[in-house]
């Protein structure tokens, strides 16, 4: 753990290393990480137990893209002028500050050098854009005891996320990272009273700003209100969809300007959040258009794969993490965007939408499909008249999917604690399934409104559990996208094996017929459709039939 603890040091040095006003900000990505001093097989000098442990608990091993980038490299950099902002081991690359002139032609010149970016001018005047100003809609009201979750009762009913509160899964023992703007207040305002109390508060990071004076509870409001949506615990006015989760708070975005560098902090918080053993990501954060049009993205960019911050949150998700992210409040008639925004639009990544209580899309939600046609958003809750903290003191309802996505994400927590013995994958996959429109989905509400009573049924049944005392094979992933691994659990062989892919009326969609071995790897089943399957293992001793759910 000394050796983590150093590793960590370097990121925060880093992050604390002043520049000054004159200067220009630069992504410099790397062609590889050859010389490294870091190796996969002492993942302890760089991941911590906990991150480990997630990580162990999922099989997922650890590669090449959880290599810190090579010192060498960044030294080079920084012997051309450069002052270090902070580095990315998933994309291998480094953000630095320096002087105008020669530097991106001297760095370009570097051999190992791929990529270099102008990222953000500090000279640039703060945004006249409010990126956080709320969507005006009307107010929308349910008739519905309010007694102990007061007004929040729209939005955690809607989902079913009482159910779980019911049987005490709160999101004890889970931890989520809020990647936002600034956490006004925060320790201040007696809906986090409980968070404070119960040590639940795990730590905080600013990856914007390198100045020490800057206090993230002194910023933007934004973070502040989106913590209380999960993590509030007021009763008879808010009580959150994970109240007794634990949290981290870290400041990735800059409210004095619209950026590319932003998409690189939040990468940076993204890593920082994975090295800590972190089990969600919440972003009410999203990314299209910049200050400097010369930044802006596309919508061919939201293919879920393009963007910086995009293949970021893919990878954050390949290792374990749930990464819930706001789909944008681009959709208003007049909005020249219109759709969703980045890193919403990533293929690992659950995008989330806003809808009303009565699940009618919110007038502002950014629209549907990724520009690859997979489904975005995901999923949708109340993002219109959430119940949350205001930034004056008291109890209110704000706007966006920004406000979504934590009731979600929130809601995730207290559904992973009462499966824990599921992956990041199977989650999001759960609550997908469980959507009322995932048989028709919606270029606004994606698959729609989870229910996670409903989710937490597809996780109780989910294959993984009932071979391991019915059966004679492991199946997994379930549910699955586009691949199948079966493997045996005993030494016993016979000469074939015959496998049945039926819908659940009976219809037969797929028959294929294997040399059996203790492990069969099936990448073949992309076109299989989507929903509820039937799984019919035969063998000379014995069939075996077990239910997997495709994803779309």
């Amino acid at each position: 753990m000394n050796k983590v603890k150093a590793f960590i040091l370097l990121a925060v040095l880093i992050l604390t290393t002043a520049t000054s006003w004159g200067q220009m900000y630069y992504w410099v990505g790397f062609s590889d990480k050859m010389n490294t001093p870091y190796s996969t097989a002492f993942p302890e000098e760089y991941l911590s137990e906990r991150a480990l442990e997630r990580r162990e608990k999922q099989d997922i091993p650890i590669d090449s893209l959880d290599l810190p980038v090579d010192p060498a490299y960044i030294n080079q950099v920084l012997q051309l002028g450069a002052v270090p902002i902070h580095s990315s081991k998933w994309l291998n690359g480094i953000t630095v500050s320096a002087e105008s002139g020669d530097f991106e032609e001297k760095v370009r010149e570097l051999t190992f050098v791929t990529e270099v970016q102008l990222t953000k001018k500090v000279s640039q005047i703060k945004s006249a854009v409010n990126k956080f100003a709320e969507p005006v809609v009307p107010e929308n009201q349910l008739d519905i005891d309010t007694s102990f979750y007061g007004s929040s009762v729209y939005q955690v009913g809607q989902l079913n996320g009482q159910f779980l509160h019911n049987q005490d899964f709160r999101g004890q023992g889970m931890q989520i990272a809020v990647l936002d703007a600034g956490f006004y207040k925060a320790n201040q305002y007696s809906a986090f009273d409980s968070l404070w109390a119960n040590n639940q508060i795990l730590g905080t990071r600013d990856f914007v700003s390198r100045d020490s004076n800057f206090n993230i509870f002194e910023m933007h409001y934004h973070g502040m209100s989106v913590l209380s949506i999960m993590g509030g615990n007021q009763p008879g006015e808010l009580i959150g969809t994970a109240p007794r989760a634990s949290y981290w708070l870290f400041r990735s975005e800059d409210t004095y300007s619209e950026n590319i560098i932003e998409e690189d902090n939040w990468v940076a918080a993204a890593e920082y959040a994975d090295s800590l053993g972190v089990d969600i990501i919440n972003s009410s954060l999203g990314y299209s258009l910049f200050n400097d049009s010369a930044m802006d993205h596309t919508y061919a960019d939201m293919d879920g794969n393009t963007t910086r911050v995009t293949r970021g949150a893919n990878i954050a998700a390949s290792r374990g993490m749930l990464v819930f992210s706001s789909a944008g409040n681009e959709g208003s008639v007049n909005n020249p965007w219109k759709y969703i925004i980045a890193p919403s639009d990533g293929d690992s990544v659950i995008g989330v939408g806003a809808a009303n209580c009565d699940g009618a899309p919110a007038p502002f939600t950014s629209y549907g499909p990724a520009s690859d046609g997979d489904v975005k958003p995901n999923v949708s809750a109340v993002g219109w008249n959430t119940t949350l903290q205001k930034s004056n003191g008291t109890i209110g309802t704000g706007n966006g999917t920004s406000y979504s996505s934590p009731v979600i994400a929130g809601a995730a927590a207290c559904l992973w604690q009462a499966n824990p013995n599921t992956t990041a994958f199977q989650v999001k996959s759960a609550i997908e399934q469980s959507a009322h429109l995932f048989d028709e989905p919606d270029p606004l509400l994606g698959f729609g409104i989870p229910d996670m009573k409903l989710a937490d049924q597809i996780l109780k049944t989910s294959v993984i559990e009932q071979l391991e005392t019915l059966g004679d094979w492991l199946v997994y992933p379930n549910p699955m996208a586009d691949y199948l691994v079966l493997q045996k659990k005993s030494k016993s062989v016979s000469s074939e094996l015959k496998i049945y892919f039926y819908t659940t009326d009976g219809r037969l969609v797929y028959k294929v017929v294997k040399p059996e071995a203790s492990k069969i790897m099936m990448n073949e089943l992309q076109f299989l459709p989507s929903g509820l399957l039937l799984l019919q293992i035969v063998t000379e001793e014995a069939a075996e039939t077990v239910k997997i759910y495709k994803s779309p």
